[in-house]
């Protein structure tokens, strides 16, 4: 697909947009001020493949925290802000590598001055987001309730705030919980921006509604060639986010290397845990992303080498018994239990 040429902009030591590669975000659910804490969450989030992580900071003590918590990662550092300005300028201060605000519930033009200014002097980007939850009562009236056009209005205007501000080092977000709004806004902002955009589908659920939703909605952005970074909002561990972000820019195409694992639906020939299995080797194969091979988890040991033909690897078990499959070919037998560990042997010898 054709990726739209947006403006480069350069968050810590990473680049986004300018055709660079979609990066994935998370946010932390720690408490900001809680150093050790969230410094352990956000070294789990990079081993798990994010690009760039935001914590909130709703107060002058988590400002303060991102010092330390700073020095202690590896990945770029946003600062999530609403409503203090001040908070802001602090988060700024102590290391924010970019700040997320909303230049409408930030206070009154002075005060978007005020950090613009400090963004300005340190050369930090802002993300100006907006989200159809928080759209200003103007645009509520104008379209009679929230649209898509609604939303891009409203982030074009805090855009255009700015940047007569004198600056334009600027990420735009904007974010709904309705799928096909979300779409259509991006669509259009896409055709009268040239800023990188950061795509989502807001407060968009749990585990299994949260990725449906993000899902669909992310596929058909992305394959627009539209969006520069990328987060699955999900109510549940982070960590959860980060694979499936992986997975829908694998299966776009946008992003190569890591295993893709396959398994079978499970059918009344199954004699093995082959659900709980399929997630053990879901998890094991995140530490082998320099891995560009398929990986295929089957119920049985009767149909599992030939259902798993096309993987690189595979594994079927039943009766006690399980079979490790390399192309197609069967080339161990081993007991159920030692299945996992067979397979991450072969894994580990991959390549070598």
């Amino acid at each position: 697909m054709h990726r739209e040429q947006t403006k480069e902009i350069l968050i810590g030591n990473k680049k986004i947009g300018g055709g660079n590669p979609i990066l994935i975000q998370s946010m932390t659910n720690t408490k900001t001020e809680d150093v050790s804490e969230t410094v352990a969450q956000i070294l789990a989030l990079e081993e798990a493949g994010c690009d760039i992580v935001r914590c909130a900071v709703p107060t002058m003590e988590a400002a303060e925290a991102l010092k330390e918590i700073k020095k202690q990662i590896h990945i770029p550092l946003v600062a999530d802000i609403h409503f203090d300005y001040c908070l802001a300028i602090a988060a700024m201060e102590n290391g924010a590598d970019k700040i997320r605000i909303n230049p409408g519930n930030i206070g009154s033009a002075e005060r978007v001055k005020a950090v613009v200014e400090v963004a300005k002097g340190k050369n930090i980007p802002i993300r100006v987001g907006v989200n159809s939850g928080s759209l200003e009562e103007k645009y509520l009236e104008k379209y009679g309730k929230v649209t898509a056009e609604g939303i891009v209005e409203s982030a074009l205007e805090k855009v255009k705030m700015i940047e007569e501000l004198g600056y334009d080092n600027l990420v735009i977000s904007i974010k709904s919980s309705d799928v096909l709004m979300c779409v259509k806004a991006h669509e259009l902002i896409a055709q009268q921006t040239n800023y990188p955009l950061h795509v989502g589908i807001t407060e968009s659920g749990t585990i299994i509604s949260g990725n449906i939703k993000s899902s669909v909605g992310l596929a058909l952005i992305l394959n627009q060639g539209i969006g520069d970074t990328i987060r699955v909002s999900l109510t549940g561990n982070p960590i959860e986010e980060i694979k499936s972000a992986k997975l829908i820019l694998k299966t776009l195409g946008l992003r190569q290397g890591g295993i893709s694992v396959v398994s079978c639906p499970t059918c009344g020939r199954t004699q093995i845990d082959l659900i709980g299995l399929a997630n053990r080797v879901e998890t094991m194969v995140t530490k082998y992303d320099h891995l560009n091979i398929k990986v295929a988890v089957m119920g049985c040991v009767v149909n599992g080498p030939g259902e798993a033909k096309e993987a690189d690897l595979g594994i079927a078990g039943g009766n006690g018994v399980g079979l490790l499959i390399k192309k197609g070919e069967v080339i161990k037998k081993v007991e159920e239990e030692k299945l996992l560990d067979t397979l991450e042997d072969e894994l580990k010898k991959w390549g070598k």
